[in-house]
């Protein structure tokens, strides 16, 4: 049988797991897809936590019960409980980072999400992570907002290692590059060790087809059906096309030569939604060298299973590509509006999962509370 993750390994793409839990910790699950399932790096973000958290009958009580009796605030618990996760995951994950010379190895932590229009709380916020976390195998998680634009700049400048979340659009993907070579450039001016510092921007994937499909689906013509499923893959190596272009910029090989090391795309919600479509789609179709993709462990199983790894499905694709987006918008799908509203939506469920969190632990608090005391 082919091993189709290592195939895609050696293809250059990176494979994290977009998943973290303390039971995956304590049963030694995270451990054991690093040595059999060739996963290099861990992804989390809100409503991650929240399910991790939530659905837990009891792997968070010793903690929850030590932060109820100091009387902690409930945003100090959730921050202690979830910085403690990704704390552990590095540690499991730090001899991926020593021998990849920290390219891999990474567990991501994201920035409040009530934050993300908020430039100075993220940039606060995400030095606070750093300090909490205290690996340096972390990356923090930073939306591209626009405000989240110079916050990247700003925390990469620090020598702070940055995950760049919920990047849909071609025109705010650039802007982010942009972000990424601003925030270098301070980080060199300052001093700081160029080759230390990581960074990946998330592209996600699957929530483009979700919601151009279901603009196509009311059009109801065999135009619109014979073009549903194809704009999520085309986005994406439009994505890359763009990232060929800035790192072979002027700009970039001055910054390179300085020891920096590449802002790779992460290829992000690669699990598939509709369930007519290949599920190993998102990954088979995205396979170029430099690259990440972070899977659910049900898409990593399924790759393990029946993905056929082809080589580079990217490089090359770009005509083509473009002709889909173009065939797209002469059907009258706004790309602008699409991404638009597909950032919008990002941001308020990574909100809504983040209420639903600090619900959750407010009651578990309230419950292991001293008799006479109450979460604050």
């Amino acid at each position: 049988m082919t091993d189709a993750l290592k195939r895609l390994s050696d293809e250059g793409v990176a494979i994290w797991l977009d998943d973290l839990s303390r039971t995956r910790l304590t049963s030694g699950n995270l451990a054991e897809l690093v040595r059999d399932k060739h996963v290099v790096g861990v992804t989390t973000n809100p409503t991650i936590f929240q399910k991790a958290i939530g659905g837990s009958s009891d792997a968070y009580d010793a903690q929850l019960r030590d932060l109820a009796v100091r009387g902690v605030t409930v945003e100090e618990a959730v921050r202690m409980m979830t910085a403690a996760d990704v704390r552990e995951a590095a540690d499991v994950l730090r001899p991926v980072y020593d021998a990849s010379n920290g390219r891999d190895g990474r567990v991501s932590i994201e920035v409040d999400p009530r934050l993300a229009h908020n430039t100075e709380a993220t940039i606060a916020e995400a030095k606070q992570l750093a300090w909490l976390v205290d690996r340096p195998n972390t990356l923090i998680k930073i939306p591209a907002t626009k405000a989240g634009l110079p916050a990247i700049a700003a925390v990469l400048g620090e020598g702070i290692s940055v995950n760049v979340t919920l990047i849909f659009s071609l025109e705010r993907y650039r802007g982010v590059m942009d972000a990424f070579l601003t925030g270098l450039e301070t980080a060199k001016a300052n001093g700081q060790d160029l080759s230390s510092i990581e960074s990946v921007a998330s592209f996600f994937v699957s929530r483009v087809d979700t919601e151009i499909d279901k603009r196509l689906d009311k059009l109801a013509t065999p135009e619109a059906k014979a073009a549903k499923s194809k704009a999520a893959v085309a986005n994406a190596q439009l994505a890359y096309q763009a990232y060929e272009e800035v790192f072979s910029s002027d700009r970039w090989a001055a910054l390179a030569e300085a020891g920096a090391k590449p802002q790779r795309p992460l290829w992000a919600s690669t699990g598939v939604k509709d369930p007519s479509l290949d599920d190993t789609l998102y990954v088979v179709e995205l396979v170029a060298p430099g690259t990440v993709n972070t899977m659910p462990e049900a898409t990593l199983n399924a790759v393990a299973d029946h993905g056929v790894i082809r080589g580079d499905s990217v490089t090359g694709s770009y005509a083509a590509a473009q002709g889909v987006m173009d065939e797209l918008a002469g059907l009258g799908i706004s790309y602008d509006d699409v991404v638009q509203v597909l950032e919008d939506e990002g941001v308020e469920k990574f909100e809504a999962s983040w209420k639903e969190l600090l619900d959750t632990v407010s009651a578990s608090l309230a419950k292991f509370a001293p008799k006479g005391g109450t979460a604050k």
